[in-house]
């Protein structure tokens, strides 16, 4: 079996993985939340709109800040949502998992035993070793 092959073996058993499950079945319920995916579409939309008037030669500075306080609004609102905040918790979650992986393979890139490198959760300062900053 060469590296690809057992690549996507690894991918497999991430698939398998609870980590994974949770944050599938927690986008699913995301997706199926018409509140929520309706919230998603305004707050793109006033986002939108905002850019579009601070594109603009005369801006309209009132326009701005009510729409910088609908946005404000409009997130705070998606992201107290029941469905987001099981979302998040779960997608922090699987990417701490990637995290964990992508430090291992980077560890042993750089030549560590793949038997005994520890991953690490802080920051040692050392981007060679890291798998990524969260």
């Amino acid at each position: 079996m060469d590296i690809i092959e057992m690549t996507r073996e690894l991918g497999k058993a991430i698939q398998q993985d609870e980590r994974y499950t949770a944050y599938a079945l927690a986008k699913e319920a995301n997706d199926k939340d018409t509140e929520l995916q309706q919230l998603i579409s305004d707050f793109d939309a006033k986002r939108h709109n905002l850019n579009e008037e601070m594109s603009k030669q005369d801006k309209n500075t009132d326009m701005i800040k009510t729409l910088d306080t609908d946005i404000k609004e409009t997130y705070n609102t998606i992201m107290s949502n029941q469905n987001m905040i099981i979302f998040n918790s779960v997608k922090n979650a699987l990417e701490q998992l990637i995290s964990d992986v992508n430090q291992i393979i980077t560890m042993c890139a750089n030549g560590e035993d793949p038997d005994t490198c520890e991953i690490s959760h802080g920051c040692s300062g050392s981007c060679s070793t890291c798998g990524g900053c969260h």
